[in-house]
């Protein structure tokens, strides 16, 4: 019987190096959600942008990034995955960095901006996809859905403390200060990822090293022929980006035609992250007691149902407590499901693909949420934020249909994973 990690949740040891990993996503996250919404406050605010550029700021820097990440899913498959860690980090250092050093000398533009989101998207995809495999390769399989539930605890924790500080920050310091908090995040989570020590052996790989075009859509087969991942691919990635498009025509309606403040807004999307805090506590035990597809399918349905309220917010105290509920609903649905649909998409993809399939997911991902923002900023732009956002409230009510209706583990007798120990998976990193 192993000793409980007095460091961590759930009683269970998971050992110095991933406590180290661990850190080093804690530090990474705590400087992204200072950041949160960063780019589209200095575009509002300093560079005088419109619904329809801020919308542009986020889709073409996710576009770019997605492009240019298809080929890294094959070069990191078959490559150590620390060390493409911690060049990533110091790549997103650098180019964020030169946000506020642009600020400073009275050069920055908006076409700075995109560039730097083309490459802090690139390397977030390829980042999260090689620590995804990292972790699958650091942590026993019983044990992946206890990792997941730590690494949303403190995802959700973070996401709750930094907006609102970093709202403070800003109306203090300026519009770039919680930018270049950021930019050191990254060093110190590079740091700590130096720190983990040990041994990382390469993955072997037969044949040619050259790159194919079988390596660069082996991700999309993998999901595409697969029974359930497909089914929760549709539903997550439409998901995904019909929130998404929303941020940046609520922000203007919050922050331009509402006239809440930055701290303001930064409160109403940090507060509700308390209920992801709960529903990743939670997560591991609701899947022990009613099985884990079932649990899935319920919060997966309940996840799209609370959008569409945000398309009610107007100014004063209740405007500002109908944006902390509506998100503290649709957060809490997400703290659950998150862990547990993450580790059963490992659970179902082997070793020497993880890479691969975790790109494929994270570009499509991207792609189709750039896509989507871009369209709801000329939405925006042509009608009212407003009506771009019931529109998507709307139209996020159809994704529970492709919700997968059966599990297949299930049907081959097998058990669900992460549940007394049988099982692996583990949710893709989220620095």
């Amino acid at each position: 019987m192993r000793p409980p990690d007095r460091s961590g949740l759930s009683g269970v040891a998971l050992g110095r190096q991933f406590r180290w990993l661990w850190a080093a996503y804690a530090t990474s996250a705590v400087g992204t959600w200072l950041a949160f919404d960063a780019f589209a406050l200095i575009a509002i605010r300093v560079l005088d942008a419109g619904p329809t550029a801020v919308s542009m700021l986020a889709a073409v820097g996710l576009a770019a990034g997605a492009v240019v990440a298809v080929p890294l899913g094959p070069w990191v498959e078959f490559r150590r995955k620390r060390p493409v860690m911690v060049a990533m980090d110091l790549v997103r250092c650098a180019a964020v960095l030169s946000v506020p050093a642009a600020f400073a000398a009275g050069w920055l533009t908006f076409a700075q901006l995109l560039a730097v989101s083309a490459v802090v998207a690139t390397a977030d995809i390829t980042f999260t996809a090689a620590s995804g495999a990292y972790l699958k390769a650091l942590v026993a399989p019983g044990d992946l859905l206890v990792a997941n539930g730590r690494f949303e605890s403190t995802a959700w924790t973070t996401t709750a403390l930094g907006p609102p500080l970093g709202g403070v920050l800003i109306g203090l310091f300026g519009p770039v200060t919680t930018v270049v908090v950021n930019a050191i995040s990254y060093l110190l989570s590079a740091a700590g990822l130096r720190a983990i020590g040990g041994t990382e052996e390469p993955p072997e790989r037969t044949g040619t090293h050259r790159l194919r075009l079988h390596d660069v859509v082996e991700g999309w087969r993998h999901i595409l022929t697969h029974p359930t991942l497909r089914p929760l691919f549709l539903n997550t990635v439409l998901v995904n980006s019909l929130i998404m498009a929303t941020a940046p025509p609520l922000a203007v309606l919050m922050l331009a035609d509402l006239g809440f403040t930055p701290w303001q807004y930064g409160l109403a999307f940090g507060v509700p992250c308390v209920g992801g805090l709960l529903g990743a506590r939670l997560s591991r035990g609701l899947v022990t007691r009613f099985g884990r597809h079932r649990v899935m399918l319920t919060v997966g349905v309940l996840r799209p149902c609370w959008l569409l309220g945000l398309a009610f917010v107007h100014p004063g105290p209740t405007g500002l407590l109908l944006v902390v509920a509506v998100e503290l609903a649709m957060i809490t649905c997400f703290g659950v499901f998150n862990p547990v649909f993450a580790t059963y998409r490992l659970h179902h993809t082997a070793t020497d693909r993880v890479v691969r399939t975790l790109t494929a997911w994270s570009v499509t991902s991207k792609a189709t949420t750039a896509a989507t923002t871009a369209l709801w900023g000329l939405l925006a732009g042509i009608t009212s934020p407003r009506i771009a956002i019931a529109a998507a409230g709307v139209l996020i009510l159809g994704t529970p249909f492709l919700l997968p209706r059966h599990d297949t583990d299930v049907r081959a007798g097998e058990a669900p994973d992460g549940v007394n120990g049988s099982g692996s998976g583990r949710r893709a990193g989220r620095w």
